[in-house]
């Protein structure tokens, strides 16, 4: 007999999601052993070809791009990112749709069913949910981004086909250390043996190397392996065995994107007895995906950019794309991250671009107030030299303030970038009325 409080297959989606927030006692419970056992039960096998991807930064563009190529190229494609940016929906997609509250209420369902008395947390059961989901769409192919780190993460029960590392940097280091070569470790652990495993980090660290070569994986090394020249029409990617040339530049926006696409040719090269995808399908591919948030530009003046850099290593990138856009006579910033991020290290990277900034409160266990966050980014400002202007600061009860704060005081040539957390691009794209 079920728990009262368990909800049923037909109640909606947000009573179930409210449910499973409060199902464990532990937000974050890395470890494979609980997921393991519901997931055998589940029976989530699947002939699909499977894509693991992780990474610090760049995973989300990694899977757009390889859902958009498959697409294109007439397969069957079930794609699963975290964390969504405005509904909880878009975390599963097939065939380019997100997944509708009645496909992922019965997965819940099932999940729920499955389990029996084993704890699992929000990440973990929505997890084998999208798996189960999966599991019953006849797939040609399955991209998973992985959550945190990669070893201990719910993702990992699944065995790649390929999987792609994107890049190693610095984040989550209460969970997955606080040296690149830490982190590099746990991320390896999605390599499987005689499995591709590409990594396009320039300069990845030796416990990833490490760690492939120990299980015997294929290892595919930007600039070993793959790579890519490009002049300012088109690009071109070069990999072991094959060569696409005269390519557009990717509809996603931004320096790092060449090597995100790098790394999902270079995976599509390492599958292509599996999954051939010829060059047009590449093509069209790159030019359609897309993913909201990823120096994503509004049209209209003021120029407004949103960018869910959170952290120092996606902030340097953010700063690098910044600089290659047009001149702005005054950058406007509305700056929210949640307490345990790294608040010094990413206003470090943004430097002396931003001359307004408006830090708006996020709500939650790891919100902080705009106050406390304003007062840490004026300690983490580089000084100021006799000729600059010191950067203006304000604290706001929350995004939706912060955004109007900088609409009313930027001029029309001027910019606005949003960015930081998830959660405060989610509330801007509401506040700006484009939360589709």
């Amino acid at each position: 007999m079920s728990n009262p409080q368990t909800p049923q297959v037909s109640d909606s989606l947000s009573t179930w999601l409210s449910y499973l927030e409060h199902l464990h006692s532990r937000s974050i419970d890395l470890g494979l052993e609980r997921v393991r056992k519901v997931a055998d039960r589940l029976g989530l096998a699947s002939s699909a070809v499977k894509i693991v991807v992780g990474g610090t930064n760049g995973k989300g563009s990694t899977c757009a791009m390889l859902e958009a190529m498959l697409l294109a190229a007439g397969y069957k494609v079930g794609v699963y990112t975290s964390p969504h940016l405005i509904h909880f929906n878009e975390r599963a997609r097939v065939n380019g749709v997100s997944a509708s509250d009645a496909a992922l209420t019965a997965a819940f369902a099932e999940v729920e069913q499955a389990r029996g008395d084993t704890g699992l947390t929000y990440f973990e059961f929505t997890t084998l949910a999208v798996l189960r989901l999966f599991a019953g769409q006849q797939l040609d192919a399955i991209v998973l981004e992985v959550g945190l780190g990669g070893r201990l993460d719910a993702v990992n029960i699944v065995d790649a086909d390929c999987a792609i590392v994107t890049s190693v940097d610095l984040d989550h280091m209460d969970w997955l250390g606080d040296t690149r070569e830490l982190i590099g470790f746990e991320k390896a652990h999605i390599f499987r043996t005689g499995k591709p495993a590409i990594c396009s980090d320039p300069v990845p660290p030796q416990t990833l190397l490490d760690h492939a070569a120990a299980i015997g994986a294929d290892l595919w090394l930007f600039g070993r392996d793959f790579n890519y020249s490009g002049d300012r029409q088109q690009w071109g990617f070069g990999g072991r065995n094959q060569r696409r040339n005269a390519l557009a530049y990717p509809a996603l926006r931004g320096a790092n994107q060449l090597l995100n696409a790098s790394a999902a040719l270079a995976a599509l090269e390492s599958l292509r007895d599996r999954l051939p995808v010829p060059q047009q399908a590449v093509r069209v591919g790159l030019s359609q995906a897309t993913l909201p948030g990823r120096f994503q530009i509004l049209p209209g003046q003021p120029t407004i950019v949103l960018d869910v850099a959170h952290n120092p290593h996606a902030a340097a990138v953010l700063a690098q794309n910044l600089d290659n856009m047009a001149y702005f006579p005054y950058t406007h910033a509305v700056f929210g991250m949640l307490d345990d991020k790294d608040v010094a290290g990413v206003v470090a990277r943004m430097g002396k671009r931003i001359d307004h900034w408006y830090c708006p409160t996020l709500v939650g266990p790891r919100g902080v107030t705009g106050q406390v966050l304003a007062d840490r980014v004026a300690a983490a400002l580089p000084p100021v030299g006799k000729e600059d202007e010191a950067a203006t600061l304000a604290a706001f009860d929350d995004v939706a303030a912060a955004v109007a704060a900088a609409q009313k005081r930027a001029g029309e040539g001027d910019r606005i970038v949003i960015f930081g957390s998830f959660l405060t691009v989610a509330a801007a794209l509401t506040a700006l009325g484009r939360a589709h």
